[in-house]
């Protein structure tokens, strides 16, 4: 036929049958060595950062609240070791709008033990040796009783009034609560300030807010990781049933493949109907509650979620989601009812190929300690490489002066020149930096340790795709299973995946960490972007997402397919890439039915898992069920854990499915290779199980009779 030619032409030969071909060839040579060679020199070099980091920085930093000199309040081994709390001399002038951008307030900071409980100032206290005993705990060291007011308020010894505080995060912000509905300090809606001057105690909120820019964040962080030590063990015991179920479901579909499918899909449209039920109950129970009705946009964001579940919009908007899905599953089945069919078939040989091949299932848990190893690598390198600089400090000053926001030195400003000529001024700690070689180019080996983080992430996973790949597609090509089979296909295929094609996975993981790491940086501009007018570029930005998002979905799907015919024919990564695609492309039909049937039929398998085990943990954790109000633990935010169970369980089931999808797409790519090399001939006969050839009317003819 000359269109099937032509369509041939467009897209390579297709494969010609070769007697000899048994399966994945092991007289094979290494491939991509240029690559190999340059993944290892990345890694050496990713080790030197990791061993100058470590060397340079300081975690510290990140722990321990920093006073005007850059030193840790609370640090163990420290004159500070007991003053574990940051007093502000004025609080009030950090309600500066170049605090938002420094995160720095222009006043004197220091170390104490205690926060101020009562107001005074540096006037009436100086004039009572008790009041003033008490003062010269919020004043620098050299503080002496014969020293004159102005001497001591000119050198920045003593902030010129205290007023009532309680820590917060370790910070000392003032007391601030309502009374008659006036905002007040100390039980006061006044007070009085350096001046004398009467001053309004709502006067000191926007100081309190702009300094809590990042101390809010940091308390609901604690508030979270209080939540863990409190529920890790149930946590725990909620991945652990994840991990039977996943592992239940796998069992089941080796020796009931059908049925357990069917059973598959019906739990799931049940699951999804149960929630959509639930949500719809709890809409009708919120109608009339007081406050019930506020809108999502009127309410903002809310640091404790389950604020959330207390208006009507939220369960309206998870029932609206819940709907959307549960049709569009439905629809995808009605539609998809004939290809089913197959699917099935493949699933069935894909389980009878596990089970010759038992210890893939557990490959998944050493593919998951080589990515914890390699984020736990990177996540430690960030930080010593963000705490590796030094204290830098600079002019701070309320009035103009020249040399606002320079760089000085601490230990002899006040003789400066820059402190004559700006006598408001006062020399602060701004934050960590540096001029030194290294400081400069900081950001670069930050830069290269995310990029470093892409690229052995991408290769382990690579690694386990390439494993897999040649495991079961031993299986696939053994004329008599498993006689024919390696004593050991996994870790032969293991052994030939580093030995010969290091290199290949190195090319094509970096590939993916190359459309990655852009797709970071736009990320970073588009975050940078938000607040700007320009609409084209916005546009622009959003295309360019779009597209690297895209591209790295095929990238991700070529890399896969590639992989397998590598682990097959051990060719390099180029043209086992091509040959890939122009196969997937001669088949393109099959590809676009088979392949992705099976691969939401197995999606529903996750679906179901993170299903059950969600709504378990939902009524467990919430104490909606009686039986559960005193076992479960008493949270801040109960989200907390049942969103950590919930990703944890589908991140356990995607990677015993993983096994089970890497499965299928090989044997699929071998099925369409076993139709191109074979034609059931006795000469030829097609190496597919029956039950494969039963649904595609394919049939080996008998031997003729001699």
């Amino acid at each position: 036929m000359p269109e099937e030619g032509e369509f041939y032409g467009k897209h390579g030969e297709p494969r010609k049958y070769d007697p000899t071909f048994k399966g994945p060839i092991h007289n094979r040579g290494c491939t991509d060595i240029v690559c190999c060679i340059l993944f290892i020199l990345a890694i050496l070099g990713y080790i030197a950062v990791g061993i100058l980091a470590w060397s340079q920085g300081d975690p510290r930093k990140v722990i321990y609240p920093t006073d005007s000199r850059g030193q840790f309040c609370g640090q163990a081994g420290t004159p500070l070791e007991k003053k574990r709390l940051l007093f502000y001399f004025n609080i009030m002038k950090c309600a500066s709008p170049m605090v938002l951008l420094e995160f720095q307030c222009p006043t004197t900071q220091m170390c104490v033990e205690k926060c101020p409980d009562k107001f005074m100032t540096l006037v009436k206290a100086y004039h009572n040796k008790n009041d003033f005993d008490y003062y010269k705990n919020f004043c620098k060291e050299g503080v002496t009783n014969t020293m004159g007011i102005p001497q001591i308020l000119k050198l920045g010894l003593c902030p010129a009034m205290l007023i009532p505080s309680k820590p917060f995060t370790r910070r000392c912000f003032p007391a601030l609560g309502l009374k008659g509905g006036a905002i007040t300090v100390g039980n006061n809606t006044h007070f009085e300030d350096e001046t004398g001057k009467m001053r309004d105690a709502k006067d000191l909120v926007d100081g309190v807010k702009n300094a809590t820019v990042v101390v809010e964040a940091r308390q609901t962080v604690m508030k979270i990781f209080e939540d863990y030590t409190q529920s890790w063990y149930w946590i725990l015991i909620g991945l652990v049933i994840a991990m039977l179920t996943s592992l239940l479901f796998i069992v089941l579909l080796r020796f009931l493949a059908g049925i357990m499918v069917w059973v598959m899909i019906v739990l799931v449209i049940l699951v999804i109907g149960y929630g959509i039920f639930h949500c719809y109950m709890e809409y009708a129970h919120l109608k009339g509650h007081a406050g019930s009705n506020v809108t999502l946009q009127q309410l903002g964001f809310q640091a404790d979620f389950t604020v959330y579940l207390q208006i009507r919009q939220t369960w309206l908007a998870f029932m609206i989601i819940l709907s959307i899905l549960e049709v569009i599953i439905i629809l995808l089945l009605i539609f998809l009812r004939k290809r089913l069919l197959i699917a099935v078939a493949l699933i069935k040989e894909a389980s009878r190929a596990i089970g010759h091949v038992m210890c893939s299932l557990f490959y998944p848990l050493f593919t998951f300690v080589l990515l914890a190893m390699v984020i736990a690598y990177w996540a430690v390198t960030a930080v010593f490489l963000s705490t590796s600089n030094e204290p830098i400090y600079k002019v701070f000053n309320e009035s103009v002066c020249e040399y606002s926001r320079q760089t000085c030195e601490p230990a002899n400003y006040t003789t400066s020149s820059m402190k004559k000529e700006c006598p408001d001024s006062e020399c602060l700690f701004a934050f960590y930096g540096g001029e030194t070689v290294y400081h400069k180019y900081l950001i670069g080996l930050q830069f290269y340790n995310v990029f470093l983080f892409f690229w052995c992430a991408n290769f382990v996973t690579a690694l386990g795709q390439m494993t897999l790949a040649g495991a079961f597609a031993s299986y696939y090509w053994a004329f008599v299973k498993p006689d024919d089979m390696p004593a050991f296909p996994l870790f032969s295929a293991l052994g030939r995946s580093l030995r010969y094609h290091t290199g290949t996975l190195a090319f094509g993981s970096l590939i993916l960490s190359i459309v990655q790491i852009i797709r970071v940086l736009l990320e970073y501009l588009d975050h940078k972007l938000k607040g700007a007018q320009n609409k084209f570029a916005k546009f622009l930005l959003c295309c360019l997402k779009c597209c690297f998002w895209c591209l790295e979905k095929f990238i991700k799907f070529i890399n896969r397919n590639a992989y397998i015919m590598v682990a097959i024919y051990g060719k390099n990564f180029c043209t086992s890439a091509k040959d890939a695609f122009f196969l997937l492309m001669r088949n393109m039909i099959r590809v676009a039915v088979l392949d992705k049937v099976t691969d939401f039929l197995l999606f529903l398998g996750k679906l179901l898992v993170v299903g059950l085990v969600g709504i378990f943990s939902f009524f467990f954790f919430s104490g909606r069920v009686k039986a559960f109000e005193n076992t479960a633990p008493n949270l801040h935010y109960y989200w907390v854990p049942i969103l950590t169970v919930v990703v944890g369980s589908y991140l356990i089931a995607h990677g015993f499915f993983s096994v089970y999808s890497m499965c299928v797409d090989t044997l699929f790519l071998c099925f369409l290779e076993d139709l191109e090399r074979n034609d059931g001939s006795p000469e030829r006969p097609y190496l597919m199980p029956e039950s494969l050839r039963k649904v595609l009317n394919k049939k080996n003819k008998a031997q003729p009779a001699e």
